[in-house]
């Protein structure tokens, strides 16, 4: 599928796999709409690849649509990428005896599976509404963004890996629900990705070279830009369609 002159809406957009995603989209002629809840950070991200930005909560349905209609207003969407989501680390019983508190397992499920639920749909609607761009009838592509952790969920994961298991058990019957309008839908299932959520600093690259001792090559955490050609590969692929794809380095998450 062929970007040039084309929007993309791009989730969290603002840093990490988002950004380093909507930076290499850019460079395939699209214009990106950042929508992030970081203004500072996304405006800037957005100025620099003449695309734009809306402060987005993806869990709310009019937020969500006014960037929908903000990326409609650059180009024609032809892709989405769900980069936006969070994590959180609680076991189901802490060693004190203490249960989970069912507020926060909710809040990332929020966040993670129904945040991106509701981007697709929102999105989806409007690229049903667009002329097709091909003989085939393709009219745009969605790439969501899972873990590792929805197959290899480690001690502390109960919500995050729920959460993420939800996007992967997702993939298959929306991408079958939108193949009538011409759009196709994959995941990516990321393994140990360097992203500002480790920090910097001394005491980050150290955590950072221990943690990649259990990938099984190369022995490092991967980078947000070999993430991103992936993203880019699953949008502008046209027979790539209903897959989650693991890019991890070969890694299999340990308990601990």
């Amino acid at each position: 599928m062929d970007l040039n002159g084309a929007s993309v809406l791009v989730t969290g957009g603002a840093s990490g796999i988002g950004e380093a995603s909507a930076r290499q989209l850019a460079a395939r002629g699209a214009r990106p709409l950042i929508a992030d809840l970081n203004e500072e950070k996304g405006q800037k991200v957005a100025g620099e690849l003449n695309g734009a930005f809306a402060k987005t909560d993806v869990t709310s349905t009019e937020q969500v649509q006014a960037a929908v209609d903000a990326a409609l207003a650059l180009g024609p969407l032809r892709g989405v990428v769900n980069a936006a989501g969070l994590g959180n680390a609680n076991r189901t019983v802490d060693r004190k005896g203490n249960p989970f508190p069912l507020d926060q397992f909710e809040f990332v499920i929020k966040v993670n599976l129904i945040g991106t639920f509701n981007c697709i749909r929102l999105a989806a609607a409007a690229m049903s509404k667009q002329d097709a761009v091909d003989d085939d009838g393709q009219r745009g592509s969605i790439v969501n963004m899972a873990s590792v952790a929805a197959f290899d969920g480690q001690i502390g994961q109960a919500a995050y890996s729920a959460s993420k298991g939800g996007v992967v058990g997702l993939t298959l019957p929306v991408a079958r629900d939108l193949a009538a309008v011409g759009i196709r839908v994959n995941t990516i299932a990321p393994g140990l990705i360097d992203t500002p959520i480790y920090g910097q600093g001394e005491a980050s690259e150290a955590f950072k070279a221990n943690l990649g001792r259990n990938v099984l090559f190369p022995k490092r955490l991967g980078s947000a830009d070999e993430l991103a050609s992936v993203v880019v590969e699953l949008i502008t692929n046209d027979y790539m369609n209903g897959e989650t794809l693991r890019v991890d380095g070969g890694i299999r998450m340990p308990p601990k």
